[in-house]
This record gives C-alpha cells, sequence and structure tokens, in this order.
C-alpha cells in the first residue's frame, strides 16, 4: 500500500484536519486548494503546479477575476434566493452561510474586496433593497422571476377588467333607472290628462244667479250653510248648531281619489327603483368581498405579538408592497424598517374625521373616500366616496375593518 493512498492513517488524518471551513487568506482560488497554516500555503506558493496556473492567470488577469466575480455574484444570489426570499436579513448572516461551503467561490479572487462593496453593488443594480443600520448593513431580496412578474400582469389585467365590469353594470343600471323614471313621468301626465278630461265631460251644469236677498233671523237663532251636490250654496236654520258645516261635494271626493292613485303610483316607482338599487349593492358585494384585503399605500398597525420583543408591536407601518395576496413589505414609520408580514397579524388604521381612507374590501373595494362620522358602539363609520364613478355617494354603514387610512 502506497505512502498517501485513501485509506492510510495519514490520508484520514488530513481528511479530518482539512474538514470545515479553513482562514481564507490561506486558499488558492486558480489551483482551488485550501492550506492549513501559512508553511503550507507559502510551499504551495512555490509548487510548480501552481506557477503554471499563474501563468495562465498572467495571460488575460481581467477575464479570469469576471469569470469569477460573475459566478460569486450568481451563487451569491441563488442562496439568498432560496433562504431568504421575503425576509430583510443582515448581510453577515447571508455570507456566513454561504461561505459554509467550502468549494464556493472566495470574495478574494473577484472584484470586491470587502462585503460593503459588494451590498453597495447588489443595491446599485437594483438586485436587492439594502439599507444601512447601527447594526450593519440590511438587504431585502428584489424578486424579479419571469414568474411572479407573469402572475402581477394577471393579477393587474383581473383587476383592470373588473373596473370595466363593474362601470358597465353601473352605466346599465343608470339607464334601467331613467327608462323607469320615463315610464313614471308618462303614467303620471296620463292620469292627469284623463282627470282634466273628466272634468270637463262630467261637470254639472252652472246654476242660474239667484237674486240677492237678505236673511233675516229672529234675534239668538243660528245660522248654517251646507254645500250639496248641486254645487251650490244653501242657507239654513238651525238653532242647536253654532257651527258653519261644509259637506264635500262627490267632485272632490272624486279629486281626492285619483291624486290618491298618483301619489301610490309614484311610490311604487320609489319601491320599484330601491329594490334595484338594493339588489345592485349585493351583487357588487358579493363580487368584491375577498378574503384579503392588503393593497399599497395604506397605513397599517402591527398585531404580531412575536414581533413585541424587537419593538414593533402596535406600531404602525405603510404597505409599500403586496407580496402574493396575503404578505405585505411594510416600512414602519418609526424606524423605517422592512418588514414582510401575513395580513392575519395586521390591522386597520383610522384617520381623524375628515381624513382620507381607502375602501379595502366589499362592494366599493378599491375607492378613497372621506370619513365623516365614526359609531365606536356598532363599530360603523359614515364616509363619502372622492373621486370615480361613484363620486359623492354617501355609505352610512361600513365596518371599520373595510376602511383604512392612506399616506397622503
Amino acid at each position: 500500500m502506497g505512502k498517501n493512498e485513501f485509506l492510510t492513517p495519514k490520508a484520514i488524518a488530513n481528511r479530518i484536519k482539512a474538514k470545515g471551513l479553513q482562514k481564507l487568506r490561506w486558499y488558492c482560488q486558480m489551483c482551488q486548494k485550501q492550506c492549513r497554516d501559512e508553511n503550507g500555503f507559502k510551499c504551495h506558493c512555490m509548487s510548480e503546479s501552481h506557477q503554471r496556473q499563474m501563468e495562465v492567470f498572467g495571460q488575460n488577469p481581467t477575464r479570469l477575476i469576471d469569470g469569477y466575480s460573475e459566478e460569486f455574484e450568481r451563487t451569491f444570489m441563488d442562496h439568498l434566493k432560496r433562504s431568504h426570499r421575503f425576509s430583510r436579513v443582515a448581510a453577515t448572516v447571508v455570507y456566513n452561510e454561504y461561505i459554509s461551503d467550502r468549494h464556493h467561490i472566495h470574495m478574494n479572487s473577484t472584484q470586491w474586496i470587502t462585503l460593503t462593496e459588494f451590498v453597495k453593488y447588489l443595491g446599485r443594480t437594483g438586485q436587492c433593497k439594502v439599507e444601512e443600520t447601527p447594526k450593519g448593513w440590511f438587504m431585502t431580496y428584489i424578486d424579479r422571476d419571469s414568474e411572479t412578474l407573469f402572475k402581477e400582469r394577471l393579477k393587474n389585467k383581473r383587476l383592470k377588467s373588473d373596473v370595466v365590469e363593474e362601470e358597465r353594470q353601473e352605466r346599465a343600471i343608470k339607464k334601467q333607472i331613467e327608462r323607469v323614471e320615463q315610464s313614471v313621468a308618462s303614467s303620471t301626465s296620463e292620469n292627469e290628462a284623463g282627470y282634466s278630461d273628466s272634468q270637463q265631460l262630467h261637470l254639472p251644469p252652472k246654476a242660474p244667479k239667484a237674486p240677492k236677498a237678505e236673511l233675516k233671523s229672529e234675534p239668538g237663532a243660528k245660522v248654517a250653510f251646507s254645500l250639496g251636490s248641486s254645487s251650490k250654496l244653501v242657507a239654513r236654520e238651525n238653532i242647536e248648531s253654532s257651527k258653519v258645516v261644509f259637506e264635500e261635494s262627490e267632485a272632490d271626493r272624486s279629486e281626492k281619489r285619483i291624486k290618491s292613485g298618483g301619489n301610490g303610483a309614484k311610490s311604487g316607482s320609489g319601491s320599484v327603483l330601491d329594490e334595484m338599487m338594493k339588489e345592485q349593492e349585493k351583487a357588487k358585494e358579493r363580487s368584491n368581498r375577498k378574503d384579503y384585503w392588503l393593497c399599497e399605500g395604506i397605513i397599517i398597525k402591527v398585531m404580531s405579538k412575536p414581533l413585541a420583543e424587537k419593538g414593533y408591536y402596535k406600531q404602525k407601518g405603510v404597505v409599500r408592497k403586496v407580496i402574493d395576496t396575503y404578505v405585505g413589505e411594510i416600512e414602519m414609520l418609526d424606524s423605517k424598517h422592512i418588514l414582510r408580514i401575513d395580513q392575519e397579524e395586521l390591522e386597520t388604521v383610522l384617520p381623524q374625521i375628515g381624513g382620507l381612507v381607502r375602501i379595502v374590501n366589499g362592494a366599493y373595494r378599491g375607492s378613497n373616500a372621506r370619513l365623516i362620522s365614526v359609531d365606536t358602539k356598532n363599530f360603523f363609520a359614515k364616509v363619502q366616496i372622492e373621486k370615480g364613478i361613484y363620486d359623492g355617494r354617501v355609505l352610512q354603514a361600513i365596518d371599520y375593518e373595510d376602511i383604512c387610512k392612506i399616506v397622503h
């Protein structure tokens, strides 16, 4: 058996010693050899194989450094994408996880001398969102995969189609309301015309004017007048009664019946319009009521108790981005830190009376409105929609959870 074969004690001891991460300054990237101490690295640099590799490097150093840099960047970003795709993490944590593999591309063979320079490069190229804090550099992966972009395009397309369909339904409802109002107006005018014709046809003939006469009565006697069916004034003496009685004629009774019938038609048309509006509201509520409500540009409150240790519990932030419908990328208002939190651990925020809110769920989802009043007992709010196809519409009772304060 040879001196340096695989199963010899010396070979086994060397493999045990070489196991794990060694110092990077004693690693030769060209030869891909890790030395355990300075003397070993010096001997390696004097070896014939290393000299040949350095001759290859001297022929085109820029090309080799660029190749190592590209490979280091690609493998680093792959690790960040797999391990910390949806979180904000310290750059040193990602780097320590990356170099745990003995066969990785070392940074001392790339164009970047320090980790800080590499993190700044990722921020300039738009691959990550980086920020410097008292605890060091933090980075957040920016997902630009074709699949994610395709999903976002489909989502935007669905939202646009929903808006177009809603506008179409709104126009159809307006046309129906106009038709009903026109039919009610025409029926009312026909009833009035019919009533005037009947008056002209069935009015009793005028009675001849009676000669003027003076009515004399005994002292203490009372005089009463009644309007009979012939529409003439008849005077009669009535000692027992002290009132002037006007009895209703048949023409007056018929006129009241016609008027009451006209009012009944109007009230019936009003009930039809109310029913149509209620059905439209129910249809919009069914189509726009979702199990997700996050959207960009709203101010929320973090209600995650596990984050209380880090000081984020019950703190407010702004939703900068929505990921996979249910996860929000939150920028905290106080610390400016970026968090990614599920909507189950978030809560809507209400502004002061007169402030702007966004309707995040329900029939008028996506509309901006102004807060008019708040019912603290029933947890309802009264808002007035601003802009859009529902401009000026007042919603009397909308849940707190369906509206949220927006960034000015």
